[in-house]
């Protein structure tokens, strides 16, 4: 057992995902199906071995606000519905906290480039959660959004050399691989919320950055990644079953992922020569 649990494609795949379905089975009566992502991130970090919160490193940073994220979804999805404005403030919110995740890092670099790599940073961030917040009443082009965005942190932070944020970004797609399996069968049904689209564009953001300050994921790599809740918004036949709609939108968001993949192929090519 104790072989299978450190096999990668299990830690960042096959378990992640298993975990990411049952959470949505579990909890799609009560609208919660959206905690599938988060299932998924955290499965993932377990079996990796690096879940944990002390010290504060900047990796154990984002499994704070991976862990915040959710719990803020769930209360905007219990509490009250989320409005326009919500995307645009938890964006600025998590781009502030940025600052805090990455401090350590920034102060590493001469000070013209980390407020150069900081801003970026913040800006991507921002980027990412306000454009995901709006798809919380879209599960299906949310569940796609994460599908792409999991796999392009985490395939892009794998070529970059740091494994495990890689595992864990994968593992993030997985379970929102689960959260779409069950979309997919149940239609309408299956609420992602803002659970689903904080818990995605928050997790994302910070595991790309996080391989952009930590290894060698370059930024355009970064900017080619926050067009996924862009082209998940191209059109889907309105009138297929919801199967059919997120196997069309999963294309957009993998297709815009792949870019972002290759450039990091690209740049650790280069990097190796």
């Amino acid at each position: 057992m104790d072989e299978l649990l450190s096999n990668p494609a299990v830690q960042g795949g096959l378990a992640p995902l298993l975990a990411g379905l049952i959470a949505a089975a579990i909890l799609f009566p009560v609208r919660l199906a959206g905690l599938a992502a988060a299932a998924g991130f955290f499965t993932a970090a377990y079996l990796t071995g690096s879940l944990g919160f002390e010290p504060l490193t900047a990796t154990r940073k984002i499994f704070l606000l991976a862990l915040a994220a959710p719990a803020a979804g769930v209360i905007a999805d219990l509490a009250f519905k989320p409005t326009r404005a919500a995307g645009v403030v938890l964006g600025v919110l998590g781009g502030a906290a940025s600052v805090w995740v990455f401090w350590s890092l920034l102060q590493q670099r001469p000070p013209a480039e980390a407020m150069l790599y900081g801003g970026g940073v913040a800006l991507f961030v921002l980027w990412l959660v306000a454009f995901m917040m709006p798809l919380h009443d879209q599960p299906v082009r949310a569940g796609a959004a994460g599908l792409g965005l999991g796999l392009g942190a985490g395939i892009g932070a794998v070529l970059s050399a740091t494994l495990v944020l890689g595992l864990i970004g994968i593992g993030l797609a997985a379970g929102c691989g689960g959260f779409l399996l069950l979309a997919m069968a149940l239609g309408k049904r299956v609420s992602g919320g803002a659970t689903l689209a904080l818990s995605v564009g928050v997790a994302a953001a910070f595991l790309a950055a996080g391989a952009m300050l930590l290894a060698k994921m370059p930024w355009y790599a970064l900017a080619v990644l926050a067009l996924v809740p862009v082209a998940v918004r191209l059109p889907v036949p309105e009138r297929a079953p919801a199967w059919g709609q997120a196997i069309v939108a999963s294309i957009y968001t993998l297709a815009v992922a792949g870019g972002a993949c290759w450039l990091a192929w690209l740049a650790s090519r280069g990097a190796a020569a």
